[in-house]
């Protein structure tokens, strides 16, 4: 059996963007930290740099600790981001069925994390292509063993060595439809075995299967009068860095 190891390290997490208000996240305690967008060398944040506190953590309800199900976390910013060149809106898939016809050519992730297993951050985003695998592989006893949900997805390379890492939890798995011309956040980094193991890819949050849950979230906060603005056609921007205050 697979041990899961979470891609997190305390101080830096990634995110992927949900509106102009709202990341899509694993699991954060709101106190600790802060939200940077359009940030791409760590010590050099530079003029595009935008920052926002973070007014409101929703975390799945349904999220499981032990099995890392439905492990994504949605977070309501102090203000609108700006759209810029350095912070764009992206697609997500609408359900399953949309994600399975739109035709995937090429995938990437993203983040600061290491590169290796218990390696130092990067100060530069790092980038690496994937290639989405199927549940039914990423099951087999020599895989995963049965640990991958419905509710997640692996990518990564069979033989290893692309891979997300220590740090990276919670950046996007973004991958290009030819037919949309078009990328779409397909996943939120969730765990993995080591880093770059083969027969141990990235396992990360399907995005496909929390639209619904997406948009019941912005209808409570709606009702509650929030301050939102809302999309029906779901995620959006870059990749962020949250930093710890």
């Amino acid at each position: 059996m697979p041990t899961k190891r979470y891609r997190n390290t305390l101080g830096r997490f990634c995110a992927a963007v949900f509106s102009l208000n709202y990341l899509l996240f694993r699991r954060i305690s709101r106190a600790y930290f802060c939200v940077v967008a359009g940030h791409g060398v760590l010590s050099a944040p530079g003029k595009n740099v935008q920052i926002r506190s973070i007014r409101k953590v929703k975390m799945h309800e349904n999220y499981d600790h032990v099995t890392s199900d439905n492990d994504v976390t949605l977070l309501l910013l102090s203000s609108p981001l700006k759209f810029t060149d350095q912070v764009q809106p992206i697609c997500t898939p609408h359900n399953l069925t949309h994600e399975f016809i739109l035709n995937f050519s090429h995938c990437f992730i993203t983040g600061w994390g290491s590169t290796y297993y218990k390696g130092w951050m990067m100060n530069r985003l790092q980038e690496a292509e994937v290639e989405l695998i199927d549940r039914r592989t990423c099951n087999l006893r020599s895989w995963y063993n049965g640990l991958i949900t419905e509710n997640m997805i692996c990518a990564g390379l069979e033989s290893g060595a692309a891979d997300a890492c220590q740090g990276d939890s919670g950046g996007p798995l973004q991958c290009y439809s030819e037919d949309e011309e078009s990328f779409y956040v397909v996943g939120v980094t969730s765990f993995g075995d080591d880093c770059g193991l083969p027969h141990r890819p990235g396992v990360y949050a399907r995005t496909s299967r929390f639209s619904g849950w997406l948009e019941t979230s912005q209808a409570e906060s709606a009702a509650h009068r929030l301050n939102i603005r809302h999309s029906s056609a779901l995620l959006s921007a870059a990749v962020m860095l949250l930093i710890h205050q």
